[in-house]
């Protein structure tokens, strides 16, 4: 188990470029399985997440050529697909969640599919049903063993149909998607999510030959085809590394430009780190988030305390609930952060408080963060990172605390971001890894 050493108190200055979509990445390339040409991914992070993805097509057949830095070009036209009920495909699945957007891509293609369980972050529920009722109005087979805890699904002849989904699921959305698009005649899903991963997933697979209507939209139309080619695509920047560099900066009175964002498909996120008083400029395709001592929080119209809640797109993303907790601790004012989707994701404000934030945790869901407007610094101390998110937040804490902090199981946070020590190293940030 790695960890990192922060000596906080340092104000960064520089610029950064983010990642390509961790998200967006999951869903694009298990897209692959659908096609037997040649698919060409751009802007491929370097992360855990997305490097187990990889390896896991690898086992089943695909071939994998890494072209460039941050280029992959995959082939799967002699996919093995047995191998889903081996053991080893069981243990590589399982420590992945992103694995479960496999099953539509195998479904449409090759009429059955097998995953278990997949690991992921620890952030309380993350139910399934959305994906598998989504199948068997398509006509699929689903069953689930609780001795194997795993899902097997059959489906010889995929038709299109109406549905509702019960809930906007991303993931859920684009496993539907990605089944359907070779499906026998038309599929309408209403309350689809229309995050921008949504938008490029769709994107991508009509380049390769698919009718996919009402993109960006909650209400997609696909008709379906007998087969999809190859294409070219490249991925967003990630705006969740996006979101965390905009309160690193706040964080640590520091100036930085994070380049190449693409604003336009941010939503309100700029807008929501601004609620909190940060200053955030955008120059060209760029942000750029100047030195602040002190920033404020912002009081809705009737003089109410300001409320911080997460929503399905296009309302602010869950992934940076926990970014904007930790830049409240600093501010001038106070604020109430709901996290509605996760009943576990506000569990690590208790490595906050230990570093001398004021934050009452109302309950599973709700948080009250008294802004301590920089008159009571953090104080480094040692902790452990209990998800992706959740320890970036805290690895961003220590960078503006008082003294060291060491932050162990760092693998979390390798998962979701790309050599994150030594992009900070270059902004000037003391941190290295044990």
């Amino acid at each position: 188990m790695s960890s990192f050493e922060i000596v906080g108190g340092k104000s960064l200055s520089g610029e950064i470029y983010p990642q390509g979509a961790k998200n967006e990445a999951l869903q694009v390339i298990c897209a692959v399985l659908l096609t037997e040409d040649e698919v060409t991914i751009e802007n491929v992070p370097n992360i855990r997440d997305v490097n187990k993805l990889i390896e896991l097509l690898e086992y089943l057949g695909v071939k994998v050529h890494k072209t460039a830095t941050d280029t992959y070009s995959f082939k799967a036209d002699r996919v093995e697909i047995d191998r889903i009920y081996t053991e080893r495909y069981e243990q590589m699945a399982a420590s992945l969640r992103g694995s479960v957007m496999l099953v539509g891509p195998m479904l449409a293609r090759y009429q059955k599919a097998y995953i278990p369980t997949p690991g992921g972050d620890k952030i309380g529920r993350r139910r399934l049903d959305t994906h598998f009722t989504g199948f068997e109005k398509l006509g699929a087979k689903v069953e689930y063993s609780m001795s194997k805890k795993a899902y097997e699904v059959n489906g010889e002849h995929l038709k299109g149909t109406y549905m509702l989904l019960d809930e906007a699921s991303v993931t859920g959305t684009a496993n539907i998607i990605m089944a359907a698009v070779l499906a026998e005649g038309t599929t309408t899903i209403f309350n689809a999510a229309c995050e921008p991963y949504l938008y490029q997933l769709c994107t991508m697979l009509n380049n390769m030959g698919a009718k996919i209507s009402g993109v960006g939209s909650n209400l997609l139309t696909i008709e379906g085809v007998s087969s999809l080619n190859g294409c070219k695509h490249r991925l967003l920047p990630d705006m969740i590394e996006v979101g965390s560099f905009i309160g690193l900066a706040a964080m640590t009175k520091s100036d930085i430009t994070i380049k190449d964002v693409n604003i336009k498909q941010l939503g309100i996120i700029p807008d929501t780190f601004r609620r909190l008083g940060i200053k955030i400029e955008e120059i060209g395709d760029d942000l750029h988030i100047p030195a602040q001592e002190i920033y404020e929080v912002e009081k809705f119209m009737d003089g109410s305390i300001m409320t911080i809640s997460d929503a399905p797109w296009p309302g602010f993303t869950p992934d940076l609930i926990s970014i904007a907790l930790v830049v409240a601790t600093q501010a001038k004012g106070s604020v109430l952060i709901h996290q509605k989707m996760f009943e576990s994701r506000l569990f690590f404000v208790d490595k906050l408080i230990d570093m001398g934030a004021q934050i009452i945790l109302c309950d599973p869901h709700r948080a009250t963060v008294i802004g301590s407007e920089r008159k009571y610094p953090l104080k480094g101390v040692r902790m452990t990172s209990p998800d992706i998110r959740a320890g970036v937040a805290l690895l961003i804490a220590a960078l503006s605390a008082e003294g060291t902090s060491i932050i162990d199981n760092i693998e979390q946070i390798d998962r979701g971001y790309q050599d994150i020590d030594l992009r900070l190293q270059k902004l000037g940030a003391s941190i290295r890894r044990l």
